[in-house]
């Protein structure tokens, strides 16, 4: 089955259901979240995209991020998400939501009234290797040196994402 994006318009209202490469070679607004965690030391948590990816593959990018299926809400698909990806079951909390668009490269693109999620945790990870190739935590002053020196290491949607996070939550 080809996964399909909830397609919205600006109020969130559901326009109806795409499947994911059609919307994001047609750049059309869909829904997504992102979730931010840290560790108890305030490091936040960084995933290296699998090199199978089919865009931004080896980028570095937040903790998890995707798309809410049919029905579900933006806040059961991060949980989803999290535990398919990371392996990992923690509390997050809606921070806020806003709208961006993203060139990633190869035709693509991301096109996200994305709700983004904040959360702490502490404990193991086991990693699927078809969605993440590496973890770690990074404070926030080295992670702005990385992306000083390094942008092209990093997703374009991690850079919109955690320009807004900074700004409305002051990180």
């Amino acid at each position: 089955m080809q996964e399909q994006v909830v397609l919205v318009n600006e109020m969130d209202e559901v326009l109806g259901l795409m499947e994911k490469m059609q919307a994001h070679r047609e750049g059309l607004l869909h829904r997504a979240f992102s979730v931010f965690l840290f560790n108890e030391n305030g490091e936040m948590l960084l995933q290296k995209r699998a090199a199978s990816k089919y865009h931004s593959p080896n980028q570095w990018t937040n903790a998890a991020c995707s798309h809410p299926r049919e029905n579900e809400s933006f806040k059961d698909a991060a949980l989803r998400r999290m535990k398919e990806e990371l392996g990992i079951e923690t509390e997050i909390e809606e921070r806020f939501h806003f709208i961006y668009k993203a060139d990633v490269g190869g035709g693509l693109w991301e096109h996200e009234l994305d709700r983004v999620f904040t959360g702490k945790f502490d404990g193991d990870f086991k990693l699927n290797p078809e969605e993440v190739s590496e973890i770690r935590y990074i404070s926030l002053e080295d992670l702005d040196e990385e992306l000083r020196k390094n942008p092209e290491n990093f997703t374009e949607w991690f850079k919109i994402i955690l320009r807004e996070f900074r700004e409305r939550l002051r990180y």
